[in-house]
């Protein structure tokens, strides 16, 4: 961690996520390679604050999201781990009333898939290993997707009688398509890096041991850009699923209007003119 990073008590002692910042790339890590990765309460919600915080900082460009351990990327709740406490019920209420799974839903992993669609700053998914349940929607919200060739993505929810969530009926149709996602959910096979490929889940799929340099340059390409047209760009696109094209135009209008009064605007402009590389800032 550095000065750049929100402090809180969990992240002092507990480095189950982790979070640095360099040269403008902010590294997320998921940290608890002996659990699958899978992420407790406490874990989810740091990841989003993380997010959250990369997304209003001026220092960071991009952000990787990764994992440790060779295994797993990421394998969903932590269902073992300890819970967020909820308000006391009165006297004679059952455990569970009507509105708490939604809430649970709506405040936890939707909160989190959330912060990567919304975080200003490209989300590049560096997929190590296994992605199932939440973790493959973890994937799925990312901006960009390298997948080493042991990786896989799993709709693991039919195997335990539950529906998806974490977004991933919102986001998997977007990508490939209904017919292929009801495949993907019905069946809930293993699917492997190669096949995410040709779903166009995944944007790369390289050998193992080459994961951290492909992601590393793609970051270090994006970490150079300009960071608010590429922020713009990311809403632009998001949108496009739910707007008509009048509504899609007039955005794509205000956007630009947006971005003329960036430095980078009008660094690229003159680097243009004067035939020379921009150098961006990053605003």
């Amino acid at each position: 961690m550095n000065d750049t990073t929100p402090a809180t008590s969990a992240d002092a002692g507990d480095d189950t996520v982790r979070y640095e910042v360099t040269d403008g790339i902010a590294r997320l890590t998921i940290n608890a390679p002996d659990a699958g990765n899978s992420l407790t309460a406490d874990m989810r919600d740091r990841l989003a604050d993380h997010l959250d915080w990369a997304s209003a900082d001026h220092g960071v460009r991009v952000v990787i999201l990764g994992a440790a351990g060779e295994r797993h990327f990421c394998t969903g709740a932590n269902l073992g781990g300890p819970q967020k406490p909820t308000p006391a019920k009165p006297d004679g209420a059952p455990d569970r009333v009507m509105g708490d799974a939604a809430r649970m839903i709506r405040r936890g992993w939707q909160r989190l898939i959330t912060s990567i669609l919304d975080c200003e700053k490209p989300v590049i998914a560096a997929v190590n290993g296994t992605a199932a349940g939440g973790g493959a929607h973890l994937v799925l919200a990312c901006d960009l997707v390298v997948m080493a060739e042991r990786a896989k993505l799993v709709e693991v929810f039919v195997r335990r009688g539950i529906l998806p969530d974490a977004g991933g009926a919102f986001l998997l149709p977007r990508i490939v398509g209904p017919q292929v996602t009801k495949e993907l959910m019905f069946l809930a096979d293993d699917v492997p890096a190669a096949r995410c490929a040709t779903l166009n889940i995944a944007n790369r799929v390289v050998a193992d041991d080459e994961l951290e340099s492909t992601v590393d340059e793609l970051a270090e390409r994006l970490a150079d850009a300009p960071t608010k047209a590429l922020a713009l760009t990311k809403w632009l696109v998001n949108r496009s699923f739910e707007s008509s094209r009048h509504t899609a135009f007039e955005e794509e209008a205000a956007a630009q209007e947006l971005l003329t009064a960036t430095v980078d605007f009008n660094e690229g402009l003159a680097a243009f003119r004067e035939r020379r590389n921009p150098e961006f800032r990053g605003y």
